[in-house]
């Protein structure tokens, strides 16, 4: 136990020549000067450090004064404390309890010290990234072994009322905060009385509950993230086991931008804390029940009413001047925000996390992920970089330079044993376009990432294809390998011999022989057509059925090639500012010479080439602008410690204004590209694909523009060093030029924005008349 003691206080002085006599009669071997100090936290029942010669231990006993009805049971405490450690449950192991109050004026028990680590701070700022998930993972476990103990075999059967426990809190609460109130606070009537009418309908459950628990009842173990004891079972009873699930959880649904209780201050967006989603997984998995927690919003709810009512009941013992706490005068400001918050959680249609200063908020599940992402890539994804590196230097000129080098391959296969794959996939990740916008923009910090992840272009763009618009036997074929990362493919568009920039002009054909179509046409920055493994290309082609029809994006398109096929030929890789860039699998010319494939490798129907182009092409350009923004938010991190770093004409590069100016320039240009383009994965998710071709365009602009921007001043400020291989720039900046020009250069999106803006402001001068 921590030792964060004073003097006791002067209302909860009690006499220790008593307390002596009396463990020493109690006690074996009990002897000497005893010393009492007493501790700062515990908003309960007072709690005492007692040390007798080598002797440690803690005493708990009932504030004096007026007592609420039914409150601070000390002989339940201890009598549920002697029974959990009697089976091995991480609890101070009990001595005895003292029923007589002439010893020192109330009721007392005593148990012994346990050394260890206590957390006051929820958000654990005192230990790293890793270890505080370690310790949030302990603690659910602990709860989860808790909630799996039998409640006859530890001797508790009367313990508790069992069944009905939810209506039976929200009655307790209701009375204990009715009992304290000092004001009128209307937040407080209209929780009850949601909370009444909306009781659960598994409130038939029953199992041990501690109905206090925090990270902050748990001690620790001085140096692993294990837990010694669970402390504080002043509420402990028999009743629906996820109402302490719900009360640990519920820093995570306080809002960010100010602390409920200075005390228990939210952790939202902590890094490392485990988000409740994968808290709720962990204790399902302990517990062996299903992972998903109906009516999580009652328990939740029901978990701040129960907090606010304990907050009123602190105030209230302050004003009558017996308060545990030194921190009891501020709790009473807490409870009509408690209240309001409980009262938006109980009507909200859906338990998201809490309100936040961010503008476009992840989903509960999309933050999870996200974290989990970050910690991949700082444990895993980052230390490989210098290996993979390595590899391709090794393997410049051999053929083995268009294969996945193995750490990747280890990668890939870590990221997918976590569960950590596929995510760019709505149907398949559970994640919106805006979740998966943040998590593009982590990857954007290295350039393998994506593939770790199974979320590398245009992979990514073809699985997207096949799921819309496949039919079961493409699916089985080739969607399945792609989502598994067996296979990798390629995607065949962009031609050499005509301008591009103009997909209609397009003049790889095909043309129907029986039951096949025959392919001929070239084409060239065929994208990942290197890798060994890139077993299927996505071709566009014109079709000569179809050369009748008048619509210019009616003629057009899209089969399944397998590469192995007779026919295609991959000419040469092209490079890119002189680079063959093979880590992406390069990006090749191929050539269709009388290609035969079945007719049933048409997807969706002749004609509907670019009908699928357009569904494809939005969340790829979304996902390869929040990468831009991710590697300008390492370029502007390279440019500003260069900046700091080196020295001329006697002042730090940062201190010239021109270098100054850069810096600022580029965080406007990166925080604005960011909010356009999660604008635009919100429109994409709210309003469809064809409200967002407007913002989708405009973000395909801007994160080429930026990413440019940045990456150039980046390389200005490195001078000579910027261009050479000793740093990432030049590769940088190679990948954000390109960027200008794949999937349609900026001057066409440009004068799409302009027809659409022209369009949206004939349509407000319209509605005006």
């Amino acid at each position: 136990m921590d030792r964060q003691t004073t003097a006791v206080r002067p209302e909860h002085r009690f006499d220790t020549n008593n307390l002596k006599r009396y463990l020493s009669a109690k006690l074996d071997n009990f002897s000497g000067t005893i010393t009492v100090q007493q501790y700062r936290a515990g908003q309960s029942n007072p709690t005492f450090y007692i040390e007798a010669a080598d002797k440690r231990y803690v005493l708990r006993k009932k504030p004096p004064g007026q007592l609420l009805p039914g409150a601070h049971k000390i002989d339940r405490e201890y009598a549920v404390q002697k029974s959990l450690h009697s089976v091995g449950f991480p609890v101070p192991c009990p001595v005895l309890y003292c029923a007589d109050t002439g010893v020192i004026g109330t009721e007392f028990y005593i148990m012994e010290h346990v050394q260890g680590r206590i957390f006051r701070d929820l958000s654990l700022p005192e230990v790293s990234v890793a270890e505080r998930t370690a310790l949030y993972v302990a603690a659910v476990e602990t709860l989860a072994k808790l909630h799996s103990l039998d409640v006859k075999a530890l001797g508790l059967l009367g313990y508790g009322k069992g069944a009905g426990y939810c209506k039976r809190q929200v009655s307790t609460w209701t009375k204990q905060y009715k009992a304290s109130a000092h004001k009128e606070i209307p937040a407080m009537g209209k929780l009850s009385d949601w909370l009444s009418n909306n009781l659960p309908v598994s409130d038939y459950e029953v199992s041990l509950v501690h109905g206090d628990f925090r990270i902050d009842n748990l001690i620790f173990h001085p140096t692993e993230a294990r837990v010694l004891a669970l402390l504080d079972w002043e509420l402990s009873t028999t009743g629906h086991p996820i109402a302490d699930l719900a009360y640990f959880l519920m820093p995570h649904y306080w809002p960010s931008h100010h602390k409920v209780i200075s005390t228990m201050s939210g952790v939202t967006g902590v890094d490392g804390i485990p988000s409740p989603d994968d808290l709720i997984s962990i204790y399902c998995s302990c517990r062996g029940i299903p992972k998903s927690l109906p009516q999580q919003n009652f328990f939740v709810a029901m978990a701040i009413f129960k907090m606010a009512a304990i907050a009123q009941g602190i105030y209230a013992r302050h004003l009558l001047g017996n308060a545990s706490s030194v921190d009891a005068a501020e709790f009473g400001e807490s409870v009509e925000p408690l209240a309001e918050l409980g009262l938006q959680i109980a009507l909200s249609p859906t338990l998201a996390l809490p309100i936040s200063d961010q503008l476009f908020m992840q989903s509960s599940k999309g933050q999870a992920v996200l974290q989990h992402v970050k910690r991949f890539m700082r444990k895993h994804v980052l230390p490989a970089e210098q290996e993979v590196k390595e590899y391709y230097a090794t393997h410049k000129d051999t053929a083995e330079r268009w294969c996945t080098p193995p750490v990747i391959e280890e990668l890939k296969a870590k990221a997918r044993a976590v569960g950590l794959w596929n995510l760019f996939l709505p149907e398949v990740s559970d994640l919106s376009q805006l979740d998966y916008a943040y998590i593009a923009e982590e990857t954007g910090h290295c350039y393998y990432a994506p593939e770790v992840f199974n979320c590398q272009a245009p992979d990514t763009g073809n699985m997207e294809v096949l799921h819309l618009f496949g039919t079961e036997e493409q699916k089985r074929m080739w969607l399945e390998p792609l989502l598994r990362g067996d296979i990798r493919s390629c995607f065949c568009m962009t031609e050499p011999d005509v301008a591009s920039s103009d997909a209609t002009n397009m003049e790889c054909t095909m043309h129907r022989d029986k039951d096949d179509f025959i392919i001929n046409g070239k084409k060239w920055w065929s994208s990942g057509a290197g890798n060994p493994k890139c077993e299927i290309a996505i071709v566009m082609c014109r079709s000569k059925a179809m050369d009748s029809n008048n619509k210019r994006h009616g003629v057009h398109t899209m089969i399944l090639v397998p590469m192995s096929t007779p026919g295609v030929k991959k000419i040469r890789p092209l490079t890119v500012f002189g680079q063959d860039d093979a880590i992406h699998g390069g990006h090749f010319e191929i050539h269709f010479d009388n290609v035969r494939v079945p007719a049933s490798n048409i997807i969706l129907g002749e004609g509907r080439g670019f009908e699928i182009a357009q569904k494809r092409l939005g969340p790829g350009r979304l996902h390869h602008c929040m990468r831009a923004v991710g590697l300008a938010e390492c370029a502007l991190e390279l440019l500003c410690h260069r900046s700091a770093q080196r020295q001329t004409f006697g002042k730090r590069l940062y201190q010239h204004e021109v270098v100054a100016h850069w810096i600022a320039e580029c965080r406007i240009t990166i925080a604005q590209t960011r909010l356009l383009t999660l604008h635009a994965a919100h429109t994409l998710d709210t309003k469809g694909n064809k409200a967002a071709r407007k913002q989708i365009a405009m973000i395909k602009v801007a994160a080429g523009r930026m990413a440019c921007k940045v990456v150039d001043c980046a390389i200005q400020v490195y001078g000579g060093a910027g261009v050479s291989d000793d740093f990432p720039l030049a590769e940088m900046y190679a990948y954000a030029r390109t960027l200008r020009i794949a999937d349609g250069p900026d001057e066409v999106h440009l004068s799409s924005i302009a027809l659409q803006e022209l369009r949206d402001q004939q349509k407000r001068a319209q509605a005006k008349l």
